[in-house]
């Protein structure tokens, strides 16, 4: 029979889960143990699109609702956390004038 998770060890592997899922919706082959270790700033040298956030932050929300126990509203308080903590640096649009902003048409 499987040992049952503390709170603590559930906590602990949801981090590890969300920073992997993280890595995979951005496209990067990096996993939580490559970066387990490391004090610099390691979030910003990879870059995810606020398209690709917000599949994460969705992702993530429906994890910790299932996994860790959390109501909705708290699984969205947890993510905005854990994105502000370890969450990549965005990617910049480019268009095509250069811009960061879209032409108003």
């Amino acid at each position: 029979m499987a040992k049952r998770l503390s709170r603590d060890e559930k906590n602990q592997k949801a981090i590890v889960d969300l920073i992997n899922k993280m890595f995979e919706i951005a496209g990067h082959q990096v996993t939580y143990e490559d970066i387990e270790d490391r004090v610099d700033d390691w979030y910003a040298q990879w870059t995810m699109t606020e398209e690709q956030y917000d599949e994460w932050k969705l992702w993530g929300k429906k994890y910790l609702m299932k996994n860790v126990g959390m109501y909705a509203k708290m699984a969205e308080r947890q993510m905005a956390m854990v994105g502000l903590m370890w969450g990549l640096t965005f990617t910049r649009e480019i268009y095509d004038n250069g811009s960061t902003t879209k032409n108003p048409s």
